[in-house]
């Protein structure tokens, strides 16, 4: 590569807000709450997406998705709430919604492969009616007021590019902010390997930021990425989850793996935040998804993983979180 690429340290900017650094944690259905996006901050990340948000549920003013899910911390901005829909007037409406909660930007999901999202016309089944998804941005532009990104897949099979061709009209016909590319079919989900080099395509193709996403597991993976992209950024997903020390690699603040002591404490902010978000009865039950991500990397028996996922008691489970701090070696 001839040209000098920025370091990922280095900010950038969508549509005039200015993104700190380059490293995005991504939108991560069901999990990226408020606090795993504070999370993903604290610990060096430049920009959050929230968990895909239904634009029905903000139309319709479900309480609950109102009360969960549009929860901005102040110091998570700059933040993106992810909406995904199939009616141009209510992404209109929720895409305002957002905008009054207290979003800096708003991003529209066209790549959710998950069967249940892609029968309602939604997530990536978009791909197969670009006006439909034109129309989409459109109104999340009109109703918000703010700028508009979009996440997308580069197409629904192997070798489909109907993707790329979507983000292309996105951003030369509706003047769509940044496109966030995850360069895999929709029916392979996270398997194989991401066409970075259709990613470099869509880069040198528009003018608006690129945003790479897929197969980002580990810093070296995450850098071989933007390099081998040529993306303006990239967005951290299932590599982030109970490793939130992946932004502090990329962003130059760490260079080897978390202390067990670091795992404990951050394990026991998760709870006591989850708590504070659902309550303790609720946030027993929801925690059950994220202990096994943490507890791998404290190197405890299969035995004790087991118990701590199925204890739903948090006095317990902090008890038992904060014994392990007391352990050596650290990691």
């Amino acid at each position: 590569m001839s040209e000098t690429r920025p370091h990922l340290t280095d900010p950038f900017g969508i549509a005039g807000l200015e993104i700190p650094n380059r490293v995005l944690l991504a939108p991560l259905a069901g999990i990226g709450n408020w606090f795993v996006r504070l999370q993903a901050k604290r610990h060096g990340a430049g920009l959050a997406v929230s968990e895909m948000v239904s634009s029905f549920g903000l139309h319709h003013r479900n309480e609950r998705t109102l009360r969960e899910l549009m929860r901005i911390h102040p110091d998570e901005h700059p933040v993106s709430i992810q909406l995904f829909g199939h009616d141009a007037e209510v992404m209109r409406s929720a895409a305002a919604i957002a905008a009054e909660a207290g979003a800096d930007l708003i991003d529209i999901n066209m790549g959710c492969p998950v069967r249940k999202v892609r029968k309602t016309g939604a997530g990536a089944e978009l791909l197969r009616d670009h006006e439909l998804a034109l129309a989409l941005a459109r109104g999340a532009v009109e109703g918000s007021g703010l700028p508009v990104t979009v996440k997308l897949r580069s197409g629904i099979e192997p070798g489909d590019r109907s993707g790329f061709d979507l983000a292309v009209r996105l951003a030369e016909e509706e003047g769509v902010a940044a496109i966030g590319f995850h360069p895999r079919a929709a029916t392979i989900g996270h398997k194989g390997q991401p066409d970075y080099a259709l990613t470099r395509e869509l880069v040198e193709r528009i003018e608006v930021p690129v945003i790479v996403s897929g197969g980002l597991q580990s810093a070296e993976a995450a850098r071989r990425a933007y390099e081998e992209s040529g993306a303006a950024a990239v967005m951290l997903a299932r590599g982030s989850l109970g490793n939130p020390w992946l932004f502090e690699e990329l962003t130059g603040r760490r260079s080897g793996p978390p202390e067990r002591e670091e795992v404990v404490a951050e394990l026991l902010w998760v709870i006591d935040r989850a708590a504070e978000h659902l309550g303790e009865e609720r946030a027993g039950r929801y925690l059950r998804k994220f202990y096994p991500w943490y507890v791998e990397r404290l190197h405890v028996s299969p035995e004790f993983a087991q118990d701590l996922q199925r204890n739903a008691d948090l006095p317990q489970a902090r008890r038992l979180i904060a014994d392990l701090g007391a352990l050596a070696p650290s990691l």
